[in-house]
């Protein structure tokens, strides 16, 4: 049913805090009225929950309206108030990305209703089910061809080409600055993750934890002067789904401003086997300028922007390399694969490392 709204929207409502309260008949009917016409939920079933970070629930509810159709959702939370007090900031990003920037971009991401407590940090999103819809989420077992992430880079670059928003949009942090001067972890026990199966067939300069937390710092001083936009901060394959008309975004929590670059080098790396991504990073890297043109966006010269792309190679290696707790599959193949970036393009070299 929020397949009727254009996009997506903000409810000025309370924050759930249990998923009791989030599917309780009364506040779904609160928050669903802009697609319902304020009608009674009379039924709240088909529950599926499952869990990463945040709780998942796919719900399907009747209106006393329409009683003979169960209309179908996906209610994404931090529950709990653990859960809230520890990833609260990342859930209001998220919300505050649908509710403030999604309206104003052409990408493909699901239609959204954005409930927020911005003084309490915790917000709530009820989204359409995209299953139910029809649509495949990706995963990094199953990768992308090259004519794909032709399309998932259009719709990177749709989002891009809005750097103009990142004015009055205050609250989308400059993450890289952030990460070059508090990073996860210390030297020594990154190396204990990275000494592990994930960076095995990695050489030891890729696989040296001390460089590679020296390597951000010195990316954050590159891209320090360089234009801004909006980042999605985290486009691996895993974030994206696939519909008849092409692929989507999803997953926002790490939305931020930062370099072009950190958003393509990481994507590129991470959706392609290594040796594919090789043969085809430059016309793909072509095709996302392109696009961004196309869109109204405004971008580098052909050298600097392959010079950045170079040095980006570390952006997201950096954040799968920390990760701990992800199938540990799906962890190596992201490692091997953004690692391979950066020996491809000895971006530890280019940052002067």
């Amino acid at each position: 049913m929020l397949g009727n709204m254009e996009r997506s929207v903000e409810r000025d409502l309370a924050v759930p805090v249990t998923l009791a309260e989030a599917l309780d008949p009364s506040w779904l009917q609160a928050a669903l009225a802009p697609v319902s016409g304020n009608a009674p939920v009379i039924w709240v079933g088909d529950i599926d929950n499952f869990e990463t970070v945040a709780a998942k629930v796919r719900f399907g509810v009747r209106f006393a309206n329409d009683p003979g159709t169960v209309h179908r959702f996906c209610l994404k939370a931090m529950l709990g108030s653990d859960n809230a007090q520890m990833g609260g900031a990342t859930a209001v990003r998220e919300a505050e990305f649908y509710a403030r920037i999604a309206p104003q971009v052409s990408l493909r991401v699901p239609r959204t209703l954005a409930v927020i407590n911005r003084e309490g940090s915790s917000a709530l999103l009820i989204m359409e089910d995209l299953i139910d819809a029809g649509a495949r989420f990706c995963s990094a077992l199953d990768p992308f061809t090259p004519a794909l992430t032709e399309q998932s880079l259009d719709q990177i670059a749709r989002l891009h080409a809005g750097s103009a928003l990142l004015a009055g949009n205050d609250w989308i942090p400059l993450r890289l600055a952030y990460l070059a001067t508090s990073p996860h972890f210390a030297a020594p026990e990154l190396q204990v993750l990275m000494d592990g199966p994930r960076c095995a067939r990695l050489n030891d300069r890729t696989s040296n934890a001390g460089l590679l937390l020296d390597g951000m710092k010195q990316l954050e001083r590159r891209f320090a002067g360089s234009p801004m936009t909006i980042l999605h901060g985290d486009c691996h394959a895993g974030n994206f789904y696939l519909t008849d008309e092409g692929p989507g975004l999803t997953d926002w929590q790490l939305i931020q401003r930062g370099n072009w670059a950190q958003d393509v080098a990481y994507h590129i790396a991470a959706v392609l086997p290594e040796e594919i991504a090789a043969r085809e990073e430059r016309g793909l890297l072509s095709h996302y300028l392109d696009c961004v043109r196309a869109h109204g966006g405004t971008v580098p010269d052909a050298k600097q922007a392959w010079d950045d792309y170079r040095a980006a190679q570390i952006y997201g290696y950096y954040h799968w390399a920390i990760t701990r707790w992800v199938d540990p599959q799906i962890v190596d193949i992201f490692v091997q694969r953004l690692g391979a970036g950066i020996e491809r393009h000895d971006t530890y070299a280019l940052l002067g490392l």
